[in-house]
C-alpha cells in the first residue's frame, strides 16, 4: 500500500467515543490530515459522574470541559446539530452546512425517549443528564420522609449499573444524614435481574447488596404510566413521593433516518472492526447495536465506547499511513458499582465469550 495524502477524518459526536477517537488519531497522524469533531453542545460532560452531582459530591463544573480545548491539539471542533448523514458519499449536513470526509466515524450516542411512558418526564426525575441531575439534587435535599422509587423505565437503557448505583447512593446519603428510617426505598426494574447481560453471579451479588441495605427490589416491572404520586405497572399501582428513573433510549434521528440504520433504527456495525457496510464509515458507542451470543445487546457504556474508539482510530491510522493492519475491539470491559460510603464493587469480563459473557 502507498501512503495517502491530505485526508479528512470526520467524527460525529463529542462524547467519550468521539473524544477518544479524536485524541488517538491526532496522536498518530501527521498534521497534514484534518481531524474534525462535531458536537451539538459546547462542552464535554462526563456522564458517569452525574450520580455524584445527584448526591452532591460533585459540582457541574467539575465534570465538564469545553470541547474547543481540543483545538490546542490540532483537532477542529464544529459546534452544531447533525441533520443528515449520507454514508455513501460521506457527506454530513451540520446546521445547514455540508461537511465532506474521507473517513467518517458516527458516535452520536442514544437519545432519550422519555415520552414513551406517559407522565414519566412530567412527574419523575432523572440523573441521566447534567441538568436533571442538578434538579434531582435539590429534590433529595428537600425531601424529609416518604417513599423513594428508582426505576428502569425500559429493558434497554444506558449504563446497566447506574439505576442500582443510584438507589445505593441515595440510601448511603440518607444514612449519613441520620434519617434513613424515615424513608422507604424501592427499586423496580423492567429487566429480569440486575445487569443480566453480565451473568447470574453479578445479578445475585447486586441483589444481595440491595437486600443488605433494605432496598425493596422487584424485577420484570415495566412502568406504563405515571401520575402525581402514583406509578402504573400495567394493572398494578404503587404510590411514591419521589420517582427517579432511567429513561428509555432511541437512536438519534439523524442516524435512524440514514442509510446506516437497520429496521430497529440502530447501526449494526461489525462486532470487531466497527466498520459499517459503507466504505470508510465506522460506528461506535451507543448508536450501535451489537447482539451478543446470548441474544442480548452489548451494554451501552462508556468503557466500550472508549475501547471501540481506539480500535477504529488505529484502523484509520493504518489505512492512511499505508499499513496493512486493522484495529479490533475484543468485547472486554468492566465497571464499578458504587455502593456509597467510599466503597464500590467492580465487575469485568469478556462480553464476546462463547456461549455467554464471562
Amino acid at each position: 500500500m502507498t501512503k495517502i495524502s491530505s485526508q479528512t477524518v470526520l467524527i460525529l459526536g463529542g462524547g467519550i467515543g468521539g473524544v477518544a477517537t479524536a485524541n488517538r488519531l491526532r496522536k498518530h497522524l501527521d498534521r497534514q490530515h484534518r481531524i474534525v469533531l462535531v458536537n451539538r453542545e459546547e462542552d464535554f460532560s462526563f456522564a458517569a459522574s452525574y450520580l455524584w452531582v445527584m448526591n452532591g459530591s460533585r459540582k457541574p463544573e467539575q465534570v465538564t470541559r469545553p470541547l474547543r480545548r481540543l483545538e490546542r491539539r490540532g483537532i477542529e471542533v464544529v459546534i452544531g446539530t447533525v441533520e443528515s448523514i449520507d454514508p455513501m458519499g460521506r457527506v454530513v449536513k451540520v446546521s445547514g452546512k455540508d461537511i465532506r470526509a474521507d473517513h467518517l466515524i458516527v458516535t452520536l450516542g442514544a437519545d432519550w425517549a422519555t415520552d414513551r411512558v406517559p407522565g414519566l418526564g412530567k412527574y419523575g426525575h432523572t440523573f441521566a443528564t447534567l441538568t436533571s441531575a442538578q434538579k434531582l439534587r435539590s429534590e433529595l435535599e428537600g425531601i424529609e420522609s416518604g417513599q423513594i422509587t428508582v426505576i428502569t423505565s425500559a429493558p434497554l437503557y444506558k449504563c446497566p449499573a447506574a439505576p442500582y448505583e443510584a438507589a445505593l447512593l441515595i440510601d448511603a446519603e440518607l444514612r449519613s444524614r441520620g434519617v434513613r428510617e424515615r424513608f422507604q426505598i424501592s427499586l423496580r426494574s423492567a429487566e429480569p435481574a440486575p445487569m443480566p447481560v453480565a451473568g447470574k453471579n453479578v445479578s445475585e451479588a447486586v441483589k444481595s447488596i440491595l437486600v443488605s441495605r433494605n432496598i425493596d427490589y422487584l424485577p420484570n416491572m415495566q412502568i406504563t404510566a405515571v401520575e402525581p404520586g402514583q406509578l402504573h405497572f400495567g394493572d398494578e399501582k404503587e404510590r411514591t413521593d419521589l420517582l427517579i428513573y432511567m429513561p428509555p433510549i432511541a437512536a438519534p434521528k439523524a442516524v435512524a433516518d440514514s442509510a446506516l440504520a437497520q429496521a430497529d433504527g440502530w447501526i449494526h456495525a461489525d462486532v470487531n472492526t466497527l466498520k459499517t457496510e459503507f466504505e470508510n464509515v465506522y460506528a461506535i458507542g451507543d448508536n450501535t447495536h451489537i447482539v451478543l451470543g446470548i441474544g442480548k445487546p452489548l451494554p451501552r457504556a462508556g468503557v466500550f465506547a472508549h475501547s471501540q474508539a481506539l480500535a477504529v482510530a488505529d484502523s484509520i491510522t493504518a489505512k492512511i499511513s499505508g499499513k496493512d493492519s486493522v484495529g479490533r475491539f475484543n468485547g472486554h470491559g468492566g465497571c464499578f458499582i458504587e455502593t456509597g460510603n467510599g466503597k464500590a464493587a467492580y465487575g469485568s469480563g469478556n462480553f464476546y465469550a462463547d456461549p455467554a459473557p464471562e
